[in-house]
């Protein structure tokens, strides 16, 4: 903390400050060094007061409240597994929860970093139902007409995810062993299911038409394929409680995500197109039926139809230009461009940072002008929107550095006319950063330095409607130099 130098000056009577000033100001100056010191003081006991808390405490103060209850051997924090100070802080809770599924499933997620889900197979067994002990929703039989429950039959929600009067899809039992994968349904076994999967976010972006100057059908997906709409998880409060399909990062399917609409549509949710209200939304299955046709299209005017399996958008109205969507999709891990914190691989390039957006918001509309911007000095282009970037590009570098980037939580797509042509020389070094590439290759000539970070150079120059390569020999990075 910080304390106003003039604060204790001011405590003193006048008589003292007026003999002070005459004196040329002496006392004033050792109460503001006196300050300074009375503020380490200050930091010192608001950090005594912060270390009893496992959430606040120092790192060095951890293993004595490890200590405190119990815990013995607390490992060293290693990767995005469970952290020290998340293991000294959930340990009571795992204690009193000993043995649960909902502590199984809490150590299952801390431990890997995954979301997690745990079933214990007995609940889904068919049996004789106890009259102490009614379950109404463990039914001897499955309900054949319910398509919506069966399409969870052998995932991990069989046991109504939490939804409303929905029944269980039982089992009879299983004798062999779940190692082999031969057997699950039995009294002593427990599943844990993990998410290896995140679902990241796409924002703003917008969508494709499917063809060229169709105002209501449109794609998601940037590149022009099929993308898989992913649920955002909604964070559980309560260690009691046992994920349901809102909480993980699972593929959302046309019944499930009709079925539940409005956990998933809306801003900060993860479906939303702009401009578009809940209300004017209907799941539905676009799949091609030959021809060039959709199923269950012409939309009716007003509405707003989305397959969340194929990544598709049909209007009913025209649209004079391409809507905003922001989904997520499914991805492993923090890498080939996307929404997650770069700001660390930002290269360190001294020169100008010209700025490029679509709608003209900053310095530039096009890559090319920001590039010409820069001239011989170098610098850095960095992109500040989602969009699409339809462009013919040729870096010369001659002795300067040069950084394309993304900006940080941004995913822009580079469709290059031709081949994007990098020419090098001598010390310089081009560097490209959080771009998805398409269109063309990149091509290298020249001696120096380039360095791709957190780029996706789309296989076989770019993707068919099926979401194939289109040039499935072509090489997308090619190196002319020696």
């Amino acid at each position: 903390m910080s304390i106003d130098k003039n604060h204790l000056y001011n405590l003193l009577p006048a008589v003292y400050r007026e003999r002070d000033e005459a004196g040329g100001g002496v006392l004033r100056q050792y109460l503001e060094v006196l300050s300074d010191e009375l503020a380490v003081v200050a930091d010192g006991i608001d950090q005594l007061y912060d270390d009893l808390f496992v959430e606040t405490s120092a790192p060095w103060v951890l293993p004595y409240i490890a200590e405190l209850i119990g815990l013995r051997g607390l490992a060293p924090s290693a990767g995005g597994g469970l952290t020290p100070r998340a293991e000294v802080a959930n340990t009571i809770a795992y204690r009193r929860r000993k043995g649960t599924a909902a502590v199984l499933e809490q150590l299952a997620r801390d431990t890997t970093g995954w979301p997690a889900r745990a079933v214990e197979y007995f609940e889904l067994l068919a049996t004789c139902q106890h009259m102490n002990h009614v379950r109404p929703r463990n039914q001897a039989t499955v309900r054949v007409r319910g398509a919506s429950r069966l399409e969870f039959a052998g995932t991990a929600f069989e046991r109504g995810s939490g939804e409303r009067e929905a029944p269980d899809l039982v089992h009879l039992p299983e004798v062999r062993r779940i190692p082999p994968r031969r057997g699950r349904y039995n009294i002593p076994n427990v599943g844990i299911f993990l998410w290896r999967l995140r679902a990241y976010p796409r924002t703003e972006t917008a969508a494709l038409p499917v063809v060229a100057g169709d105002q209501r059908r449109f794609l998601l997906n940037p590149l022009g394929g099929p993308v898989r709409l992913f649920g955002s998880p909604l964070s559980e409060a309560e260690i009691t409680h046992l994920a349901d399909p809102v909480n993980v990062p699972m593929p959302l399917t046309r019944r499930f995500a009709a079925r539940r609409l409005a956990d998933y549509y809306g801003p900060g949710l993860s479906l939303a197109i702009a401009g578009v209200p809940i209300g004017a939304v209907d799941i539905c299955d676009l799949r091609d039926t030959g021809g060039g046709a959709w199923a269950h299209t012409p939309v009716a005017p007003g509405r707003v139809a989305v397959d969340p399996f194929l990544g598709r958008l049909a209007l009913g109205d025209a649209q004079a230009t391409p809507p905003l969507a922001s989904y997520h999709y499914g991805f492993s891990a923090d890498m080939g461009g996307g929404e997650y914190d770069r700001t660390a691989s930002f290269a360190t390039i001294e020169g100008p940072v010209e700025t490029v957006a679509l709608d003209g918001s900053e310095g530039h509309t096009t890559i090319a002008s920001a590039l010409s911007a820069l001239g011989l000095a170098g610098g850095a282009v960095q992109i500040a929107d989602n969009g699409r970037y339809e462009e013919n590009l040729a870096v010369n570098a001659g002795a300067a550095s040069i950084e394309i980037r993304a900006a940080d939580g941004q995913r822009p797509l580079l469709v290059l006319g031709a081949d994007l042509a990098i020419t090098l020389s001598g010390e310089s070094e081009v560097s490209l950063n959080g771009l998805v590439i398409s269109g063309g290759a990149i091509r290298v000539s020249g001696a120096g330095r380039l360095a791709l970070r957190h780029c996706t150079v789309v296989p076989g120059v770019s993707l068919d409607a099926a979401g194939q390569p289109t040039q499935p020999g072509a090489p997308g990075i090619v190196i002319e130099s020696g």
